[in-house]
């Protein structure tokens, strides 16, 4: 089973690329609750997901929030 420590503003990685310009897996975690809101780093664009969604499509974190 996959680590699922994230928390509010990490950068983690996806399994499927965002279909922008970019193609980047790469996205900010910008609302955590029962659903996910994430931002593309490549176009801006939010996506809120579910989070059972997210947990099944979510890779791993790149980067951890700075404090």
């Amino acid at each position: 089973m996959k680590d699922l420590n994230y928390q509010l503003n990490d950068i983690v990685e996806m399994k499927k690329e965002h279909p922008c310009n970019n193609r980047t897996k790469l996205f900010q975690i910008v609302m955590l609750g029962a659903d996910v809101k994430i931002k593309c780093l490549g176009c801006g664009n939010l996506i809120l997901m579910s989070r059972d969604s997210f947990n099944q499509k979510f890779k791993k974190v790149v980067q951890l929030k700075q404090n």
